[in-house]
């Protein structure tokens, strides 16, 4: 068998986007019985809620779609994580700016970029303070992306180390 692909899915705090891509994530990789092919995490560019469980919003629509994030707690993204991570999947632009490990395009791809109803504009937009809709439309816009996402990271599969 081959070693896991191991996947990290960023945003700012750790505790609205990327908790809950790691979670949709986790359900999809469940689904399709493949738990054993892939190592999740997920984890914040700056430390300001370590620590922490996800935002209630993230927590609730997650659970409002079958799934239980609120164990999740937040990191901040370390220099180690460049090695460890095959993948390191930003939530936008900028916080895909902030990661400077030196991994290729492939390795470090927005989510959105799978999503197709995307556009041109690939940045999944903090929901927090983001309206009655926010959290709702971020888990929409991240259940759309996984399934492209998923076959990309198979397609280009582990990072030689």
């Amino acid at each position: 068998m081959n070693p896991p692909i191991r996947v990290l899915f960023v945003c700012l705090g750790n505790i609205c986007r990327s908790p809950l891509a790691e979670g949709v994530f986790r359900a999809v990789v469940a689904a399709r019985g493949a738990e054993d092919e892939f190592v999740i995490d997920s984890a914040g560019t700056s430390g300001y809620h370590a620590g922490e469980p996800p935002d209630p919003g993230s927590v609730r629509i997650a659970r409002e779609h079958g799934l239980d994030i609120s164990r999740q707690r937040s990191r901040r993204l370390v220099d180690a994580d460049f090695q460890r991570f095959d993948f390191i999947i930003p939530m936008d632009r900028s916080n895909r700016s902030r990661l400077v490990g030196g991994l290729p395009d492939e390795r470090i791809p927005l989510i959105r970029e799978f999503d197709c109803e995307a556009l041109n504009n690939f940045d999944v937009p903090d929901p927090w303070g983001g309206g009655a809709n926010g959290f709702s439309d971020v888990y929409e816009m991240l259940a759309r992306s996984v399934d492209g996402l998923l076959e990309h990271m198979r397609h280009h599969g582990r990072q030689d180390r």
